[in-house]
């Protein structure tokens, strides 16, 4: 990797520049079938922050993310409107990969894997307000969990107390899982309750009228 590159996150000297290199980021241009477009948001003040893989196509084109069935349900979970969601003062969405990484056989390929040791680091400490971490699948969750993460998936859900109350594990919200949280009713049944009260009191109940 060019030394240029590697001195990127260090140049910026705040937030916003950070952003700025983030997303003029091309490391990964020659590998991405759709070319370069890293998604993201976050500002200072966030208190909630949201890890999942990487955006999809609709993701991709539009520019927002999770815009798109995936994201309607995880605002459904998580008991917040559009509004709320989208407000980068108040929840940042980082990705463990930012731009769409292409299709294999069984789905989205994985997160590329430039993105996390290029910017996670200098991105996390430059938000200071977060006080909880939703980690949205596996590779979230094997980041940042590490040695402390379970077996499989539905374990490390399953087990959501262990990891509280800094980090909450989650499976992906996408239609493809529909399955997965028919075999485990209680995801839907005792934890998305726990879940949404968590958020409230992380945001606070009038934080959607802010800003």
């Amino acid at each position: 990797m060019p030394s240029s590159v590697r001195a990127a996150p260090n140049s910026a000297g705040d937030l916003a520049g950070l952003l700025t290199a983030i997303r003029a980021c091309r490391v990964c241009a020659g590998e991405l079938p759709l070319g370069p477009r890293p998604v993201l948001q976050a500002w200072t003040g966030a208190r909630l922050l949201i890890v999942g893989q990487a955006p999809g196509t609709k993701v991709h084109a539009s520019g927002v993310p999770w815009d798109d069935v995936s994201g309607a349900r995880l605002r459904d979970w998580l008991g917040l409107e559009p509004a709320q969601f989208y407000d980068a003062g108040q929840v940042a969405i980082v990705p463990m990969g930012f731009c769409y990484p292409g299709r294999g056989n069984g789905g989205d390929l994985p997160p590329r894997r430039e993105c996390a040791p290029l910017w996670l680091e200098p991105l996390l400490a430059r938000l200071p307000q977060v006080e909880l971490t939703l980690l949205i699948g596996q590779y979230a969750q094997r980041h940042y969990l590490g040695a402390a993460r379970k077996s499989n998936l539905a374990d490390t859900v399953a087990a959501w107390r262990d990891y509280a109350p800094r980090y909450f594990p989650l499976p992906h919200p996408s239609p493809r899982n529909t399955a997965w949280r028919q075999r485990h009713p209680w995801f839907e049944r005792d934890l998305l309750p726990h879940l949404r009260e968590r958020v409230q009191a992380v945001l606070g109940p009038a934080a959607g009228e802010r800003r």
